[in-house]
């Protein structure tokens, strides 16, 4: 090899000196000599030593973020056993997986021994007093948050679960101050809906209706925040400012079915019973089971006098939600008017049993037990409306007819009497009740 590199170089240099003369030394060109490349595997980098206690973390990680349960659960179980129990963040992803399976007792223990291992783990304690929630356990949840409280003060998730473990344990003080400290932290809006149903538990619409209102300023495309603030109004009486939160919380949210329900009940009751449908049409896409939604759809046919098809829609609400007392007391009030006594009857004994304070309802069973040839027990359910709210002036009415049909003309005129006085402060719009009042009120006033 070193004399085929010399002869080459001396031909090299005989044709330079042919083609351009001679060079000084200084000019020389020297030829590098290559060495032949050596072949051969390459070496491998040599990759830290993992404990073996964590070397899997980064797997279990990927298959519970893939959602691959399963697989999960055999590469944690192999981890644990391999580890002796000492593996925080499988036992960690093992506690999510079960509380993601409703294995709540099974999740509070995963939880806990991972605890154990760390106990300064914010994390860590954040999930045990969560599962000790789910299972009910309020006043050792708010212990488990006090601990994580001392590593860190102003955590406002710390702070909120604290607040809704109050709210069951009914210390509503210290449960609002919670609120409000996470909420000057951190706006969310968790914390604003705890609080302001806080309020609706106390019976305070108002404090719950201005919770509602900062919510909605700091959150003002928040569709949920929207509808309950108009349902807040709704119940307070205030029917504009309902329907404006509950038209707004429909334009970010077509399909909101709380905002869909408030809005057609307003409808609904003010006598427009085709836009009402209209409005529930939509949400029956949404929620098809839905009860309440059938109750409306049913008392929308109501007014639209369409009894059979009321009657259909209110039994689909009955099977849906049979301790409904609403969808029983409107059953009952549907088939009074189809003069299904019996039936009538059924439904609001049904009723009264699930809201025995409720006076309409005897009133309504008063109606039933006159058309069905019980007087005494008419009689009674009658004077069960009256104890229960003496200031309704169509039990008084219902009861002056029935004496009246009865013949007991002294006690109809009494009864008449109370209604006239009662009917001046509550006065009806209802045709139907006015006709009768023009016919009956020459009657009895004759014959007392």
């Amino acid at each position: 090899l070193l004399y085929t590199i010399k002869f080459e170089e001396m031909e090299s240099e005989k044709k330079s000196e042919t083609m351009y003369g001679d060079q000084s030394d200084d000019e020389d060109v020297k030829v590098a000599v290559q060495e032949p490349v050596k072949t051969g595997p390459i070496p491998k980098a040599k990759l830290p030593d993992l404990p073996i206690i964590e070397k899997n973390n980064w797997l279990i990680h990927m298959l519970f973020i893939n959602k691959d349960f399963e697989r999960c659960k055999q590469v944690i179980k192999e981890q644990v056993e391999m580890t002796d129990s000492a593996c925080e963040y499988a036992l960690y992803v093992q506690g999510m997986i079960q509380r993601n399976e409703a294995l709540i007792q099974e999740s509070l223990e995963s939880f806990q021994a991972a605890a154990m291992l760390n106990p300064n783990s914010l994390e860590n304690l954040k999930q045990v007093g969560r599962s000790l929630y789910l299972l009910a356990r309020h006043k050792a949840a708010l212990d488990i948050y006090a601990e994580a409280a001392k590593l860190a003060p102003d955590d406002p998730e710390l702070l909120h679960n604290q607040g809704v473990c109050l709210v069951y344990l009914a210390d509503f003080n210290k449960a609002e101050e919670c609120f409000k400290k996470a909420l000057s932290i951190q706006k969310t809006e968790h914390s604003y809906t705890q609080l302001g149903k806080m309020h609706m538990l106390k019976g305070d619409m108002e404090g719950a209706i201005a919770i509602y209102k900062k919510a909605v300023e700091a959150f003002p495309e928040n569709s949920d925040l929207l509808s309950v603030l108009g349902l807040l109004h709704l119940q307070t009486g205030d029917t504009q400012k309902a329907f404006e939160h509950l038209g707004n919380a429909m334009t970010y949210d077509s399909q909101n079915v709380k905002a869909i329900m408030g809005a057609g009940s307003i409808i609904q009751d003010h006598g427009d019973f085709d836009v009402a449908l209209t409005k529930y049409r939509v949400a029956a896409a949404v929620t098809p089971e839905s009860h309440a939604l059938w109750n409306n759809i049913g008392m929308c046919f109501f007014g639209k006098k369409k009894y059979v098809a009321a009657i259909s829609c209110l039994k689909r609400a009955h099977y849906l939600a049979p301790f409904e007392w609403r969808t029983c007391y409107n059953l009952g009030l549907a088939h009074l008017t189809m003069h299904q006594y019996a039936s009538a009857f059924h439904f609001i004994s049904a009723a009264i049993n699930l809201k025995p304070k409720f006076a309409p309802l005897f009133m309504l069973l008063g109606v039933a037990l006159t058309h069905l040839e019980d007087v005494n027990n008419a009689k009674q359910a009658y004077e069960q409306a009256i104890t229960i709210q003496s200031d309704d002036p169509m039990t008084y009415l219902n009861y002056a007819i029935m004496l009246h049909n009865n013949g007991e003309k002294s006690q109809a005129a009494a009864q008449y009497a109370k209604f006239e006085l009662h009917n001046k402060t509550r006065t009806t719009n209802d045709p139907d009740v006015n006709a009768l009042v023009a016919k009956l009120g020459p009657i009895l006033h004759m014959g007392s």
